[in-house]
């Protein structure tokens, strides 16, 4: 009996830690699934955004499943997102727009011009005053178009399968923001 009553208590422990697995990245913490307007997603991979010697961020890349295939995932109109956990208070709302600039010109090849005022409404998501520790979430979700959250916050949804192939190119592009966390997002 006593064997069975701790076998039970060790199923629930192990039980109850699988279903909170968590992922640790750089200096935070990820989910192993997250929820978007009922649209539940996998954790597909991360990695940490460095500049110089300063880790910025630790993003993740969430998808329906899990794929390896940047061109496929950037190309998918399926639910996806990626998880930007702020670790520095080097950014800035100024920094992280310049950041965003630069990276819809890499994903784009510089041809900015047909998605220009969905980069200007994104940008705004970002005005505020941003923190070490502040989560952005931004979610693709089939049929609505990107939402952003920032702290679990909606700051707006933004509609076109261009934007959104542009907007995950700058993490997932041939010109990504830093390769290495490409890589980690893409499961390597």
């Amino acid at each position: 009996m006593k064997k069975t009553i701790y076998a039970f208590i060790a199923f629930l422990i192990v039980g109850m830690s699988v279903s909170h697995a968590q992922i640790e990245i750089g200096a935070a913490t990820l989910p192993e699934t997250v929820t978007f307007e009922s649209q539940k997603l996998v954790y597909n991979g991360a990695g940490v955004r460095k500049k110089a010697w300063f880790k910025l961020y630790s993003g993740g890349l969430y998808l329906m499943e899990k794929s390896s295939d940047a061109k496929d995932i950037m190309s998918a109109d399926e639910s996806m997102a990626i998880k930007l956990h702020i670790t520095s208070r080097m950014i800035s709302s100024s920094k992280m727009i310049n950041a965003v600039n630069d990276g819809f010109e890499n994903a784009t090849g510089g041809n900015t011009a047909p998605i220009a005022t969905e980069i200007e409404k994104f940008k705004g998501f970002f005005s505020d005053e941003i923190n070490d520790g502040d989560i952005f979430d931004i979610a693709y979700i089939k049929g609505t178009g990107v939402v952003v959250y920032k702290n679990g916050t909606k700051k707006g949804t933004i509609t076109g399968l261009e934007f959104k192939k542009a907007l995950f190119g700058i993490w997932l592009s041939d010109k990504p923001a830093d390769k290495k966390l490409k890589k980690g997002m893409l499961g390597s």
